[in-house]
């Protein structure tokens, strides 16, 4: 886990089955509006906060969560009620934990639009933060 001075959070499915714990000091946080971010979450866009691997840890319900992917690169949701929890990404060094299942308030919020190249057609992105095309990596953001 993560040093005990740390501020955490807890977050849970929508049926409790699948409970976690995550270090409140998110790296990152962004709204990712990719074909598959949309997939999973059935949604316009994921909003998701990024964390290194060992700041999270299931609490209750491992034996209760299904995994979509690799050990090192995987989405987990609740194998009961079907809630999407977490992302393993970065050859599992981080994870994208979805914001909407925290119970909890992060001191962090999301700072930019990412892969609006893709985003959902019938959706307009209303607010000021920077889009970029793809990743942030890959170039200035589209609306500045």
């Amino acid at each position: 886990m993560t040093d005990t001075t740390a501020r955490m959070l807890a977050g849970r499915c929508l049926c409790g089955s699948v409970h976690y714990v995550v270090a409140d000091e998110f790296r990152y946080a962004a709204n990712c509006h990719c074909t598959d971010c949309r997939r999973t979450t059935g949604s316009a866009f994921k909003p998701f906060a990024g964390i290194e691997r060992e700041k999270f840890s299931v609490t209750k319900g491992t034996d209760r969560l299904q995994t979509y992917g690799q050990e090192n690169a995987h989405d987990a949701r609740c194998g009961k009620c079907g809630s999407f929890l977490y992302s393993v990404v970065r050859d599992g060094a981080y994870v994208h934990v979805a914001l909407g299942p925290l119970a909890d308030e992060p001191t962090i919020r999301p700072s930019e639009h990412i892969f609006v190249g893709s985003k959902a057609p019938w959706f307009t992105i209303t607010d000021d933060l920077p889009q970029y095309r793809t990743h942030v990596a890959e170039g200035p953001p589209i609306n500045r």
